[in-house]
């Protein structure tokens, strides 16, 4: 045999693979240990470990209940158009003339016992969607037009508290519900209203206005003596003003809406009681509940209109 002959392994013909010539010697068990910092080698067989979620997780996690509250993007209340003042009106009539007929024909517990009852009903259907619809919108107008009168009347027929005082009660609510939502949402525009906490603001806003508005009607009409008329005129009067001031005197568009949206309610309940009430108290004499109906079968063929044609979804926007 010859000494240099090849022995055990290297007798392989493996062995002589070009290949192996290059590859690197196997790592010893001690280098396959991670060393301190190093992340942890999955076992076989087993599914990788989900990340875990950190800051970025959690704000995804609240992005989406938000959106499944809300669709991104989507406002919750109707554009700005002639429309919605025309139905503003009669809607805030028909609270008017709606509260009156139900707390003359029922117990009057009772009657604001269902007011309350379909308030919390319209808004609940109102918080059910993800965006504007004219139905649910109205009809949470509606209710928190009924039960916003009533509100109003418990307060001065049921207390005896007299008007002057009732409509600065609800000046005060109304402007705290005002400070509160710009201190926290730092706007009150309506183009802004896409997530739950903005609308809870417009409706909590929206309801002080209606109560706000029931008091300032009959405080002209009664403690003042206008009548029902006159107190019509003058809130008729009144209306133009921010009317006039966002379009020439370039008034601040927010605070013309919120201005002239306050001034609809004791507008149109001077107009429900002018037309309802009896003739001895500077009435038509038509009375509440023929005129609650001539009302709703009014606002009932606008917003169906509305619903089919679209015209008052918003579009986005910044101005109110």
């Amino acid at each position: 045999m010859k000494a240099d002959s090849p022995k055990g392994n290297d007798m392989d013909p493996r062995a002589s693979r070009p290949e192996d010539w290059t590859r690197p010697p196997a790592a010893a068990a001690s280098d396959l240990r991670p060393g301190p910092g190093a992340p942890r080698r999955q076992p076989p067989g087993r599914p990788p470990a989900a990340p875990a979620a950190g800051r970025h997780g959690a704000q995804r996690a609240r992005t989406s209940r938000r959106r499944r509250a809300t669709t991104p993007g989507a406002l919750r209340v109707p554009e700005i158009t002639a429309y919605f003042w025309v139905i503003k009106g009669l809607s805030t009539a028909m609270g008017e003339s709606t509260s009156d007929f139900l707390v003359h024909v029922m117990n009057p517990v009772l009657a604001v016992g269902l007011g309350f009852v379909g308030f919390v009903i319209a808004l609940a259907l109102q918080f059910s969607v993800r965006r504007y619809i004219a139905w649910t919108y109205w009809f949470a107008v509606l209710m928190v037009g009924v039960f916003g009168t009533m509100a109003a009347d418990v307060l001065h027929v049921g207390f005896g508290v007299p008007y002057t005082v009732s409509s600065t009660l609800y000046a005060i609510v109304l402007a705290v519900v005002f400070l509160s939502w710009q201190r926290t949402e730092k706007t009150l525009s309506i183009h802004s209203i896409d997530t739950p906490r903005r609308e809870a603001f417009y409706w909590a806003a929206v309801v002080a206005t209606f109560a706000m508005g029931t008091a300032l009607g009959d405080l002209t009409a009664v403690t003042l003596h206008l009548g029902y008329f006159y107190s019509l005129v003058l809130y008729a009067a009144l209306i133009i003003i921010p009317a006039i001031g966002y379009r020439w005197l370039r008034w601040n568009p927010i605070l013309s809406f919120w201005l002239a949206y306050v001034i609809t309610r004791p507008l149109g309940a001077s107009f429900a009681d002018w037309v309802g009430k009896p003739v001895t108290v500077t009435g038509l004499g038509w009375g509440d509940g023929r005129v609650s109906v001539v009302l709703f079968l009014l606002i009932a063929c606008l917003v169906a209109f509305l619903a089919v044609t679209r015209r008052d979804v918003q579009r986005g926007g910044t101005m109110a």
